[in-house]
């Protein structure tokens, strides 16, 4: 048995196609871009017509749209989490969608040749993990896929996408958790009273469960998070909180930070035999998780910006300077572009720090994020990581205006990427290579590489 946990009943839930918990067998044929199965069954009648109006499913504006014929044609689908391909489960709907149902999965009759135990005791009710189920090569693969799904979907580009880049370490290698908790009790499914210290639970939006030791952590955050635990416990217990909080956990050379200004230290391996970078800033700001694969990952950024054959190299978005610094031993002149002056001035300390003088940092304003950038755009290259959500509009407009000879894109989220990509098109953009990382195993997450180059720059 897998199924999740209890679901709130809709207020006024379609009954169309299946009435509340209903059960259902059906065959799962693909994954979502969510890491949700997708499977259909034939219906015996067609949906009324004001459940009908629309031939496509839509999940929400990131997801990926897997429908190819309408409902009324006999074919609905059926979303149902921690399935794989191929296999035929047992599940019991909690939901009707206009287009489509969702489920709880209670049993796999007929499992995958990809299906592993999964190591975390927790995994299926745990929101943070997806693939555990899934074992590696499985995940590499079906990433790869996604990815090319979501070129030809939803940026209607048709280019090959290389193999993903796997983790060197599949388990223990995030170096970054912020647990979360409420400050009263919880009524478990008992009738006792708890106080869960954790993520959220699989499919809600606010609920809370529990977790002692996260397996996709380092060791040492989750010696730390065991310390920390049993003090928020106590506390807790003696009703010290009036409002619920989210802890921090950062492993780094110091140690495990848990206080969010605390000024940390990451020692940064460098491929090709280059000295490690020495990177400090806040352990509340954003850098990369997965320290395992950086090394492959920065590696692969600084080659592709060094084969648009630009001399000089700006990196947007550049934070305390990971990119910039890594790149700058190849390029006549960098600068990092950053509108949090903080950051610029961590970023403008990791030059010192590590000898770098050719690299430089200023505090871009989001109205005139270039504004006194002398680089010739003909000879430059820009890197951009934007945060999950993708580049804004008005970034967008000011990166096209200044029209860099060619833009090494890294995004963590494809989806929100592949939509960006439609504005390279139209500003004479054409994609060049497209390579993801799995910096994130074990969950539907990863890291995606796209090298565009302005038409008429290409060497």
């Amino acid at each position: 048995m897998f199924f999740v946990g209890r679901r709130k009943k809709d207020k006024a839930p379609r009954d169309f196609p299946f009435p509340y918990h209903t059960e259902i067998e059906l065959e799962i044929t693909t994954l979502t871009n969510r890491g949700i199965g997708l499977g259909r069954v034939k219906l015996s009648s067609s949906a009324p017509k004001s459940e009908s109006k629309s031939d496509n499913l839509i999940l929400d504006t990131s997801e990926l749209d897997t429908s190819t014929q309408s409902p009324a044609a006999g074919d609905w689908v059926v979303m149902v989490p921690f399935c794989l391909p191929g296999e035929r489960v047992r599940a019991k709907v909690f939901r009707n969608q206009k287009n489509f149902s969702e489920a709880d999965l209670v049993e796999v009759l007929t499992p995958s040749p990809d299906r592993v135990k999964p190591r975390c005791p927790i995994f299926g009710q745990c929101g943070g993990c997806q693939y555990q189920h899934f074992n590696y090569e499985g995940q590499l693969t079906w990433k790869r896929q996604q990815v090319l799904e979501l070129l030809q979907h939803l940026a209607d580009i048709t280019h090959p996408v290389n193999p993903v880049i796997g983790s060197p370490e599949q388990f223990g290698y995030r170096s970054k958790i912020t647990p979360h908790f409420h400050p009263a009790p919880w009524k478990d499914e008992e009738g006792g009273l708890s106080y869960p210290i954790g993520f959220l639970k699989q499919g809600t939006r606010s609920t809370i469960i529990d977790v002692p030791q996260c397996p996709i952590a380092t060791d040492a955050i989750n010696m730390k998070l065991t310390e920390m635990r049993s003090a928020v416990q106590a506390k807790l217990s003696r009703h010290e909180f009036k409002k619920g909080a989210t802890l921090l956990l950062r492993d780094a050379e110091e140690g495990v930070a848990t206080a969010h200004d605390a000024v940390i230290h990451e020692v940064v391996a460098q491929p090709d035999g280059q000295p490690p970078l020495r990177l400090h800033f806040l352990a509340r700001d954003f850098f990369q998780n997965n320290p395992f694969i950086l090394p492959a990952f920065t590696g692969y950024v600084r080659q592709q910006a060094v084969s648009t054959g630009a001399t000089h190299l700006v990196d947007a978005y550049c934070g305390s300077g990971l990119f910039a610094l890594s790149l700058a031993p190849a390029f006549e002149q960098v600068v990092g572009v950053e509108i949090s002056e903080t950051s610029v001035q961590f970023a403008t300390e990791n030059a010192k720090a590590n000898d770098i003088t050719n690299a430089t940092f200023m505090a871009g304003d989001a109205t005139a994020i270039f504004a006194g950038l002398a680089f010739d755009p003909t000879q430059t290259v820009m890197v951009i990581d934007p945060p999950r959500k993708g580049c804004d509009e008005a970034f967008l407009h000011q990166l096209f205006a200044y029209g860099p000879k060619a833009v090494v894109y890294v995004s963590c989220d494809p989806a929100t990427q592949m939509r960006d990509l439609v504005h390279f098109k139209a500003a004479n953009y054409h994609v060049t290579d497209v390579q993801p990382f799995d910096l994130f195993p074990q969950t539907r997450h990863l890291e995606c590489v796209t090298t565009l180059v302005k038409e008429g720059n290409a060497d």
